[in-house]
């Protein structure tokens, strides 16, 4: 907490020396998990349906670390720090994401394609597309 509280005050100096005003909107969360994505695009998984998850660009099967608050929760998408290898490949310093960020935020990385969030399914015969 010391960390954080050190960080806080080196950021509020800054913003007081380029003139900036100080303001807190503590419902801002995405806002918070969007600018550290912004920073880690390159680190983002995906949840599998066995319950690891699978990195994106260079995949992987990686885990979210047991210590963390998320290890129990399974959050769909992730963005991590850094992976350590015990056991298994984990990610420490987890947190969820909207995978539309990822295109958003690194458009030169990420496509469409690579953040599809459906799974396509075979339909049934007859409910297809049908010819005009």
């Amino acid at each position: 907490m010391k960390r954080a509280r050190d960080i806080r005050d080196q950021l509020e100096g800054l913003l007081e020396r380029v003139e900036i005003e100080i303001s807190t909107n503590l419902n801002d969360l995405d806002a918070i998990k969007k600018s550290i994505t912004s920073g880690f695009f390159h680190h983002a998984a995906k949840l599998q349906k066995n319950g690891s998850y699978r990195t994106l660009k260079n995949p992987q099967t990686v885990y979210i670390h047991p210590s963390s608050g998320l290890a129990q929760v399974h959050p769909r998408w992730v963005v991590y720090h850094e992976l350590v290898l015990t056991t298994k490949e984990y990610m420490r310093q987890v947190i969820e994401l909207k995978p539309d960020w990822l295109v958003e935020i690194a458009p030169h990385y990420y496509q469409l394609k690579d953040v599809d969030d459906t799974t396509s399914k075979k339909m049934p015969r007859g409910q297809g597309k049908s010819a005009l």
